[in-house]
């Protein structure tokens, strides 16, 4: 019997893994993962009658096909997550926790499932999917340290973007590892200094560039800029987006990063109003995402105009 943990590069998906293994340690498991935007990650899996996988903060329905023949093949699935799912399936084989509520993320879901046990990783992660307020809430009580669980949860969400992995400064899995070895964030803050200097330095190096963006779009409902095509672009892009949202709440946003003769796209709607960005992003070819944040892995540069009607549009 096989067991695999696949998981989105991103805070969110690397945390919840995080928890779940602290409360129910898998050791042999396959770790299935990538940068924050390689979500098809099922079509890596191969399984066998009676397999266990274990997926986190993927999209169910960009990975509906290899879903069905998972479990059409026998194997026993967990899946969380956030983002739109699609028509789900039913099939005795599958433990679905889908919330796809706009103030939700994978890391709470799975806070849920755990009773709170691991409370301080979910508001690391939930603070690194821009959910500050939420995150601040679920603290109450506990005594944390809330502004170093919160830059450690954008570092390690930090992490998770880029055109390909060799963009990031640690691959997800090895992050997640380095995370795992901890119950608690802050023994990984005490105990790894080297993981976090890196990250440290990494992010505050980006953010000079992305401060320096083109303004496409500017109106007091909405901002698209567009950032060089460079590996310091690709990694800041989503973060940045975030940061922008948490300045100006009332304003939706959109981080447009060359990528050759294309785009990679990720889109904010309001925090006022976490509603939209989904439903935007899906209207192009290899959109996707959840209301409150979504993106498009490939805009053809000549599909920029569109974007921007569509993105005044929907904001």
């Amino acid at each position: 019997m096989a067991t695999f943990d696949v998981f989105n590069g991103d805070a969110d998906g690397v945390i919840s893994l995080v928890q779940l293994r602290r409360a129910c340690p898998r050791p042999e498991a396959k770790l299935v993962t990538g940068r924050k935007r390689d979500i098809n990650l099922l079509d890596r899996v191969d399984v066998q009658k009676g397999d266990h996988v274990t997926v986190l903060d993927i999209s169910m329905r960009s990975n509906m096909d290899d879903l069905n023949r998972i479990l059409d093949a026998g194997a026993n699935v967990f899946y969380a997550d956030h983002h739109n799912a699609g028509d789900q399936p039913q099939h005795d084989n599958l433990h679905a926790v889908i919330d796809t509520s706009p103030e939700i993320c994978t890391a709470l879901l799975v806070d849920d499932c755990l009773s709170g046990a691991y409370r301080a990783w979910a508001v690391t992660a939930t603070f690194g999917d821009n959910f500050p307020k939420i995150a601040r809430a679920k603290a109450a009580g506990f005594d944390l340290p809330v502004e170093q669980l919160e830059r450690l949860g954008m570092l390690v969400n930090y992490n998770g973007y880029g055109a390909d992995v060799s963009d990031l400064h640690f691959h997800p899995a090895d992050l997640y590892k380095a995370l795992a070895k901890f119950d608690t964030p802050m023994e990984f803050l005490a105990g790894n200094k080297t993981v976090i200097n890196k990250l440290n330095n990494g992010y505050e190096s980006d953010l000079a560039t992305a401060q320096n963006a083109k303004i496409l779009d500017e109106s007091t409902k909405g901002l698209v800029i567009e950032l060089d095509d460079a590996a310091a672009s690709r990694r800041i892009s989503g973060v940045y987006g975030n940061q922008l949202a948490q300045e100006y709440p009332n304003r939706a946003h959109a981080v447009l990063t060359r990528n050759g003769d294309s785009y990679v796209v990720s889109v904010r709607a309001p925090l006022s109003n976490r509603k939209g960005a989904d439903d935007l992003c899906l209207q192009f070819e290899t959109g996707g995402g959840r209301s409150a944040a979504a993106g498009i892995n490939i805009l053809p540069e000549g599909d920029v105009d569109r974007f921007i009607d569509a993105f005044i549009g929907a904001f």
